[in-house]
């Protein structure tokens, strides 16, 4: 489509400015990702801190059990001790006696052991993490050491057995003989948050304004880059725009630098080049047929001006068959332009027909006159050869081909067809003179006649070659000249692709 897409109001018009909103974009984007993860990671950092310092409380408490000392109310974690058989705690601190665990305990006290423990007196206690809600304080206040009116938090805790400790020890603790005793110590996300938050409240105000002024450098030099990329394409665009129809011969400067923009002016040139010879093509054709025309018009008028000056010394039967012989070139010329301008449209063949090419020569070659001398016109082929398209421009085409031969033969013409493969390989070959080698491409451009062929009667148009060619490339095929020594003559050889026989399919 060429239609101009619906500007939006609100979008940048220029491609610098656009490259640099995107880019901008993209890196807020990128920079607030990266914030993100940091942030996150380090709150992640921050848990795996506070779960090691619970977990370090943790063996604290167990070393000083086993060697039965009561511990500190004082810590910075959380931590209850309790056993079976007693309902007040056995040892608790670190902000849990906001709860009053000495009246009751607050975490659930353990099962009593029911294996005895190790003869040796040994043990190797390990630990076991999970959430547990802890209810809220009978006179909460904001700012205690869990900071929420209840919750669930994560926690650890182990379990050692009264039977492991001597009397004085199980005295000392205040715990029956066979007591199992569980150390329970909380991990605070506060620790955690407060970490995050702090670096967080430090950093952010730092990284805004270093990320906004980030932003700015980033599309700026995103800006002046796409800036000065693009010289380039503006001096394109002003050389393009000076190439008219009248002179296409400007051409645009390929920089030297190799990137996409040399590609671009390359294919500028190319295209320029393209159409320069398109229009030379077509002024080359407007002359040759002004001039092709010319030439039986001006027969045609001055006998018709002779006849009509001198009534009575005019032959009229021959006046009027001089009128008519140029009055049919006239014809067939017009035909053949009409033809050619058909062709240059490039419109594919419609319902294309499966053409038996052995048939059709048989039959051109037992119709074609041959009155004017005495030819030989024989065909040679060995089955039939089908090929998809157009009989009508088929036998064109062939007609073409067979003209051109019997302008030039000598004595004979022979026409032989072949099937090869996956193509169709028909040869018109006559005895005349032949064709010289460098002629053998400039013949199939059009209103081309070669010395021996130059004259106006019998010459034809010049159009027939060019127009089989056209004709062979319609249908997906070929039209050369094989070259062969000049006392052989010439030999055009038409190659269709093929097609299977109405039976086979």
């Amino acid at each position: 489509m060429n239609a101009t897409e619906p500007r939006r109001r609100w979008w940048p018009r220029s491609v610098r400015s656009r490259t640099a909103l995107a880019v901008a974009a993209t890196a807020a984007v990128i920079l607030a990702g990266l914030g993100w993860w940091v942030h996150h990671d380090v709150y992640r950092q921050s848990t795996q801190i506070a779960e090691g310092q619970a977990e370090k409380q943790l063996l604290a408490l167990l070393d000083q059990l086993k060697e039965g000392a009561a511990p500190v109310r004082r810590s910075t974690v959380p931590y209850e001790v309790v056993a079976t058989g007693r309902r007040a705690a056995v040892a608790y601190g670190g902000g849990m006696e906001e709860f009053d665990p000495g009246t009751r305990h607050v975490l659930p006290a353990p099962p009593k052991a029911e294996s005895p423990a190790p003869p040796d007196g040994g043990t190797a206690w390990g630990y076991t993490t999970r959430p547990i809600r802890i209810p809220a304080p009978h006179d909460y206040k904001p700012g205690g050491a869990f900071d929420k009116d209840g919750g669930t938090y994560l926690v650890m805790y182990a379990e050692i057995r009264a039977d492991e400790l001597s009397g004085d020890e199980v005295a000392a603790l205040g715990v029956a003989a066979d007591a199992q005793l569980r150390v329970y110590v909380v991990v605070l996300p506060r620790a955690a948050e407060d970490i995050a938050g702090a670096i967080t409240r430090a950093t952010d105000g730092r990284l805004l304004r270093a990320g906004l002024v980030g932003l700015v450098l980033i599309a700026a030099a995103a800006y002046f880059a796409v800036r000065i990329a693009l010289r380039p394409v503006e001096a394109i665009r002003v050389l393009t725009a000076s190439v008219t129809a009248s002179d296409p011969r400007e051409r645009v400067t390929v920089p030297a630098t190799g990137h996409e923009i040399t590609a671009l002016a390359t294919t500028i040139n190319t295209t320029l080049q393209r159409l320069d010879n398109a229009a030379a093509q077509q002024r080359r054709f407007v002359a040759d047929a002004a001039h092709e025309l010319r030439s039986p018009l001006t027969t045609l008028l001055a006998s018709l001006e002779v006849a009509l000056a001198y009534p009575e010394r005019t032959d009229w039967p021959a006046a009027a068959t001089t009128a008519a012989r140029q009055t049919r070139r006239l014809h067939t010329l017009a035909e053949d332009l009409l033809l050619l301008a058909r062709l240059d449209t490039r419109t594919p063949t419609a319902d294309p027909e499966t053409v038996d090419l052995t048939a059709l020569v048989t039959r051109l070659t037992e119709q074609y006159p041959l009155t004017e001398r005495l030819l030989a016109l024989t065909c040679d082929s060995t089955a039939p050869a089908h090929a998809h398209g157009n009989p009508d421009e088929y036998e064109r085409l062939l007609r073409n081909l067979i003209d051109n031969a019997t302008r030039h033969a000598a004595h004979r013409i022979q026409i032989t067809i072949r099937n090869q493969d996956a193509w169709v390989v028909l040869t018109v070959h006559d005895d005349g003179p032949g064709v010289p080698t460098e002629d053998a491409e400039r013949i199939f451009e059009r209103f081309v006649r070669l010395d021996d062929a130059r004259s106006r009667d019998h010459g034809g148009t010049g159009l027939g070659l060019a127009i089989a060619r056209d004709l062979a490339h319609r249908h997906r095929g070929t039209l050369t000249l094989t070259l062969t020594p000049r006392t052989l003559g010439a030999c055009f050889q038409l190659r269709l692709p093929r097609a299977p026989a109405p039976a086979e399919k």
